[in-house]
């Protein structure tokens, strides 16, 4: 039998994951599953209680909100040598829910409650991350994507733009942001793949576990069970070049084979001689210099039937 903690962020969705919470918690009320639940009220709350609900021996923790929400209890259920204590459950409840849509979780937050009437547990591999946060490595795990360059830019929001995050999410208001490549300077990098060193210039690095950016599907054949990263590389493209191969990107159609290039990995390094910011599961979390790696069979998760 689970007895589950739920973590409710009801900020997520510019508020609207909080207007959700009391249907949601109607439904998981007529499942058989004994549950405790708690709101998120600050950044790094979802950590703080996923990490009190393991060490208080909840075999279930269930995420309620968005990705970012799901990569904070993420964080306080996998232990330091990257294993997960509980098992992990996602009712997505944010704007593109793409860990969800990962693990062939229902995106609908109504049909995700009804899971947990009757749910199948798989294993999956999380990615880690160690970036630079005020001159200190800080290392963190997560379950979709990770990225140095133009997505990671366009996270940074300026105050006027700020109100437009809340509505619509962080990712999506990143992918509306397209503009700014008008304006944007490819990054010097310097880099290892699996050992393999290399230094160019780039649009965009993506390290990537799952298969969605911003709701696209720009890894289609990844899999989160598999032992590896997904890597794009999206190369030294012009401006005009960024703006016509971008929609095709994120829709996992391959083109200009010759300046975007597609890789599995176990490790990737990034640095740059400026610092460029790391963005983590649609959130930005330090910069460079970063250093990615694969933690295979690492995290249980409720799902329904799951291929890979």
């Amino acid at each position: 039998m689970h007895y589950a903690m739920v973590i409710i962020n009801p900020m997520a969705r510019g508020g609207a994951s909080g207007k959700t919470w009391p249907l949601i918690n109607k439904i998981l009320r007529t499942t058989d599953l004994p549950f405790d639940y708690k709101f998120i009220q600050h950044p790094g709350h979802g950590t703080e209680i996923a990490r009190e609900a393991v060490d208080k021996g909840y075999n279930l923790v269930i995420a309620v909100g968005g990705d970012g929400t799901v990569n904070e209890v993420v964080n306080g259920i996998i232990d330091d040598n990257g294993k997960g204590q509980a098992t992990l459950g996602v009712i997505g409840a944010g704007t593109m829910n793409d860990i969800a849509h990962t693990l062939n979780i229902p995106w609908d937050y109504v049909r995700a409650s009804q899971l947990f009437d009757n749910f199948k547990k798989i294993t999956i591999d999380i990615g880690a991350v160690a970036y630079t946060k005020r001159n200190k490595v800080i290392r963190r795990y997560y379950i979709n994507t990770a990225s140095v360059g133009f997505i990671s830019d366009l996270l940074e929001i300026p105050p006027s733009l700020a109100k437009l995050k809340s509505i619509n999410g962080t990712i999506p208001y990143a992918i509306g942001a397209m503009p700014k490549a008008f304006y944007y300077r490819n990054k010097e990098l310097l880099f290892s793949i699996d050992g393999e060193r290399r230094a160019e210039r780039d649009f965009s690095v993506v390290v990537n576990n799952g298969r969605y950016l911003g709701g696209g599907r720009v890894f289609p054949n990844a899999t989160p069970c598999d032992g590896l990263l997904d890597v794009a590389i999206i190369g030294d493209m012009s401006r005009l070049e960024a703006l016509l191969n971008f929609p095709l990107i994120y829709t996992g159609t391959r083109v200009n084979r010759r300046k975007i290039a597609f890789q599995k990995a176990r490790n990737v390094a990034l640095d740059s001689p400026q610092r460029l910011p790391v963005q983590v599961d649609g959130e930005l979390v330090g910069e460079t210099p970063a250093t990615f790696w694969v933690v295979p069979a690492a995290l249980e998760v409720a799902t329904r039937s799951f291929r890979g």
